[in-house]
C-alpha cells in the first residue's frame, strides 16, 4: 500500500538527508511531499543543492500523511521554533505515524515533545539534547522504536531509508 509522507525543507538543510529519503520513498511507490515555509519556494541545502517545496507548512493537513521525515543540517534549529511544525509532528506521532529523524533533525522531535521514553540516535552534537529530553541515546546507524526511526549522519542513509520503508510497510 502506498502512503503520502511529508518531508520538511528549509534553508541549510543537509542535502543528502532530504533527497535520499525522498527518492527512496518515491522508488518504493510512496508519495513524498516536501513542505517549507512557502509553497514553490527554492531552498538551498548546506552544500548548495536546491529543493523546491511542493507545499507551504500552513497548508498541510497532518491527517493526510502516514509519516514525516525530519532531515538534518542547520534547518531544524529554525523549524523547531515554528508551532506549525511542532503541531504536525505531534499529530502524526499521536496517530502512530512514522516520525523519522536523521542527524540534527532530532531537534524538531525534541521540541515537539515526542522523544521522552523512546530509544533514539542522532548526531553526536544533539546527544545531550536527546538525553535531556528523556530519550535513551544509542550510538548506532539506525534506531527503531515503534514508528520512530532515527539515524546519525548521511553515511547511515541506507539503513535509515530501509527502516522507514519497513515501518511504512507495517502500517499498510
Amino acid at each position: 500500500m502506498s502512503h503520502s509522507v511529508l518531508l520538511l525543507v528549509g534553508d541549510d538543510y543537509e542535502d543528502l538527508e532530504l533527497h535520499y529519503p525522498r527518492l527512496r520513498l518515491r522508488e518504493a511507490g510512496h508519495w513524498p511531499v516536501v513542505a517549507g515555509l512557502a509553497a514553490g519556494a527554492t531552498y538551498r541545502g548546506k552544500h548548495g543543492y536546491p529543493c523546491v517545496s511542493d507545499r507551504a507548512l500552513q497548508d498541510i493537513d497532518a491527517a493526510a500523511f502516514a509519516g514525516i521525515v525530519l532531515p538534518g543540517g542547520w534547518m531544524p534549529d529554525k523549524l523547531r521554533r515554528d508551532g506549525r511544525v511542532l503541531d504536525l509532528v505531534r499529530a502524526i506521532d499521536a496517530r502512530g505515524g512514522l516520525v523519522a529523524s536523521i542527524c540534527h533533525g532530532g531537534w524538531i522531535a525534541i521540541s515537539a515533545g515526542v522523544v521522552r521514553g523512546r530509544n533514539y540516535t542522532g548526531s553526536l552534537g544533539i546527544k545531550d539534547d536527546l538525553v535531556n529530553a528523556g530519550a535513551a541515546f544509542t550510538d548506532e546507524a539506525v534506531v527503531v522504536d515503534g514508528a520512530h526511526v532515527s539515524s546519525r549522519k548521511p553515511e547511515d542513509l541506507p539503513q535509515f531509508a530501509a527502516a522507514m520503508l519497513r515501518v511504512l510497510g507495517a502500517r499498510a
